[in-house]
């Protein structure tokens, strides 16, 4: 499905990549005996400025918060979370990340910059600045009407 404007491969080709970025690093998740899902809320936690209650969590994942319950109980499972007593609420709970959690996740990050640079690696050092210089271009956000769109 091309255009004559090229918009429809662009699309295609851009799909076509994440997809198999996607596919590459779901077998490599497999490999560290987690799942998209678990990252996702390894992930999300990462980035939160400390622990968080269990319904912020699910509310950050757009998800059921009985979903984040099972993910977090295969994640405290593993060690990669712990839940904690809420200091301003005796029923709640709050989770954070584990030593091994943050390893985890290091490792995985890891692993998907080396699947980013075996790509890369197909093309000359000459392609791969032009690839990359021509995606910053692609990329940059502009409202329409801007001079820069």
């Amino acid at each position: 499905m091309t255009t004559s404007d090229g918009s429809g491969e662009l699309l295609e080709l851009l799909y076509g990549v994440l997809r198999g970025v996607r596919r590459d690093a779901a077998a490599r998740l497999e490999l560290q005996g987690t799942t998209p899902g678990q990252l996702r809320l390894l992930r999300t936690l990462e980035r939160c400025d400390g622990p968080r209650r269990l319904g912020e969590l699910a509310a950050a994942l757009d998800v059921a918060p009985r979903s984040v319950t099972s993910k977090v109980d295969l994640a405290e499972e593993h060690g990669l979370v712990r839940r904690l007593p809420d200091p301003t609420d005796r029923r709640a709970t709050l989770l954070e990340l584990t030593p091994e959690g943050r390893s985890l996740l290091a490792a995985i990050s890891a692993q998907r910059h080396e699947g980013a640079a075996e790509r890369l690696g197909r093309l000359s050092g000459d392609e791969q600045a032009e690839l990359l210089r021509l995606l910053r271009i692609v990329g940059q956000d502009t409202a329409p009407g801007d001079p820069g769109a």
